[in-house]
């Protein structure tokens, strides 16, 4: 005969299993798997270019905007100055950018690409695109315009602003 603690015990873990549900059932679990995966074979694909994932997104904002200020990239970025700082310092020991002096307020940096910051970019933007073919040509290209544009309703809807630099 079973006693009556045995079933107590027995209903006690049956409800214990059932109020953890497996990790499997979560979105952002899968998101964050594929996520690492995905940014971490892409960071260490830019260190054999010694180069960093922030140095690449800096320098490809540099590209977009010649000109632009480290508040500017600061804000754009959602990073702090110091952190833009930091990057930009080793952008211009790279010689891939470069700073000038505002006409109308010396205290006011403009940084643009240097030729050598331009002839870069092309080979960094193909490790990206190379990145992103090694992990989503699996999909067909609808699915990966689904995930693209669920990601992206995801990131206007909850506010995102920052953009992945590691």
């Amino acid at each position: 005969m079973v006693s009556m603690e045995s079933i107590i015990v027995s209903m006690d873990t049956i409800a214990a299993e059932r109020s953890a549900p497996d990790l499997e059932l979560h979105l952002g679990y899968w998101l964050r798997r594929v996520s690492n995966h995905v940014s971490g074979e892409f960071a260490r694909t830019l260190q054999t270019k010694r180069t960093s994932v922030a140095e690449w997104v800096v320098l490809r904002h540099v590209q977009e905007r010649p000109g632009i200020t480290p508040g500017e990239l600061a804000e754009a970025l959602a990073l702090t100055r110091g952190a833009v700082s930091k990057v930009i310092d080793k952008l211009e020991a790279k010689n891939w950018i470069r700073g000038s002096t505002k006409p109308e307020d010396n205290r006011v940096r403009l940084f643009s690409p240097t030729r050598r910051g331009s002839r870069v970019l092309p080979e960094l933007a193909e490790i990206a695109d190379r990145n992103d073919r090694t992990f989503f040509d699996v999909l067909r290209v609808d699915e990966r315009a689904t995930l693209r544009r669920l990601l992206s309703k995801l990131v206007h809807l909850h506010h995102i602003g920052a953009i992945p630099t590691e």
